[in-house]
């Protein structure tokens, strides 16, 4: 049988915490590592290393993390995307094709 251990921290008045040394070192965490939560549909969190990727660009995660922000704030802000511009962008590049992997050009830089 496999043995559980367990380790508690405590929430500061703005909701911070230390992660214990033992969770520490059991996801090999650095100081400035991201740490991922996932939530399960049971109600119960894994927290796991995030792994950086090496194409990931620091500005636009800090963008997409400012629009998580903005986003979880004022969600009423949020609009859908009427039928009438998808069909219009649709008319405007529906036919064109794009290789992602294919290199840029040095007017594209």
């Amino acid at each position: 049988m496999v043995a559980t251990l367990e380790v508690e921290s405590t929430l500061t008045d703005r909701y911070q915490t230390t992660v214990p040394e033992t969770v520490r070192l059991a996801l090999r965490l650095g100081k400035r590592d991201k740490i991922r939560y996932t939530i399960r549909p049971s109600g119960d969190v894994v927290l796991t290393r995030a792994e950086a990727f090496e194409g990931d660009d620091p500005v636009l995660g800090q963008f997409l993390g400012f629009l998580a922000h903005d986003i979880t704030r004022h969600p009423e802000r949020l609009l859908s995307v009427d039928a009438g511009l998808v069909q219009r962008l649709q008319s405007l590049v529906g036919g064109v094709e794009v290789d992602l992997d294919a290199a840029l050009s040095a007017d594209d830089e």
